[in-house]
């Protein structure tokens, strides 16, 4: 009987870090020797240039594109850090055509190829946006990744994308077994984010799976087109990165969500002088 693949999408604000948190966090999986995949759901195609080390690889949809319907596993999939599988969707060219079909095509043809063989333990779902809609809901939509985390920070953009993907989530949640396993916030050192966090993932029915500290390493690693893992393998913030790995690994918290109503979420904000901090930026 073949084991079960964990399959995990990662969504949230656009600039949180996603991608980044993505990379580090298998390169930590990796590491501690389990086998994944990493499909990069958007069009810029930059999900695994730090597990690559290279700029940004030719994608699913390119590739189709140049060779037509004659294409081969080696063709899509690059070995990255730890023998990390590495597959980039991308999109439509500019201006033409929905950019969520890409990650439909591109998981469509993974399964066709046998890119899901047994040797797996995880396939990581890098998802662009901050609402789940359209081809970019497909992951969950299908019922091809079961688990959900969310990226966000103490900001108020990224609460407001975070409660939004819930909303997503919830409703797709009703027909099949997605749920979402927790939030993971990605610091940008806001006054009482871990304490606005913490009170957010309550109102709306999840964990607080981990704190990822704000540190300039992460930046240079980035610039060097490496996760901090293998970057500076023996600074702090790549144990962060190895503990946020090893919380997902052993994360069996798993729930619907209860998505905050508007003036609910406005209130928490409120609460944690997130919103009176924005008077005083913005002289509202």
């Amino acid at each position: 009987m073949s084991k079960e693949i964990r399959q995990i999408a990662i969504y949230g604000k656009g600039g949180i870090g996603k991608s980044t948190t993505t990379q580090n966090l298998t390169a930590g999986l990796a590491e501690s020797g389990k086998k994944i995949m990493v499909v990069g759901c958007d069009p810029k195609a930059d999900s695994t240039r730090l597990l690559l080390g290279t700029f940004a690889q030719r994608t699913v949809l390119d590739t189709l594109r140049e060779t037509g319907e004659d294409v081969k596993l080696e063709n899509i999939v690059r070995i990255g850090f730890g023998g990390i599988k590495c597959v980039e969707s991308g999109g439509p060219e500019p201006g033409v055509g929905c950019a969520g079909r890409g990650i439909i095509t591109s998981i469509g043809l993974l399964e066709q190829l046998g890119a899901y063989d047994d040797d797996l333990d995880y396939v990581f779902y890098d998802v662009l946006g901050d609402v789940v809609c359209g081809g970019f809901a497909m992951p969950i939509r299908e019922g091809k990744a079961k688990e959900i985390y969310i990226v966000a920070s103490g900001e108020m953009m990224a609460l407001y994308a975070a409660n939004n993907i819930a909303k997503g989530i919830a409703k797709f949640a009703q027909k099949g077994g997605v749920r979402l396993g927790g939030i993971i916030c990605n610091s940008r050192n806001v006054d009482r984010e871990i304490d606005l966090l913490r009170a957010f993932c309550a109102e709306l029915g999840t964990q607080l799976i981990y704190f990822v500290p704000r540190d300039n390493v992460v930046q240079r690693a980035e610039i060097n087109r490496k996760t901090v893992i293998e970057y500076a393998p023996d600074s702090q913030q790549a144990d962060e990165y190895r503990r946020l790995a090893k919380a997902i690994d052993e994360n069996t918290y798993f729930t619907i969500p209860k998505p905050l109503s508007q003036e609910r979420l406005e209130e928490i904000l409120l609460e944690y002088g997130l919103m009176e901090s924005l008077k005083d930026d913005y002289r509202i």
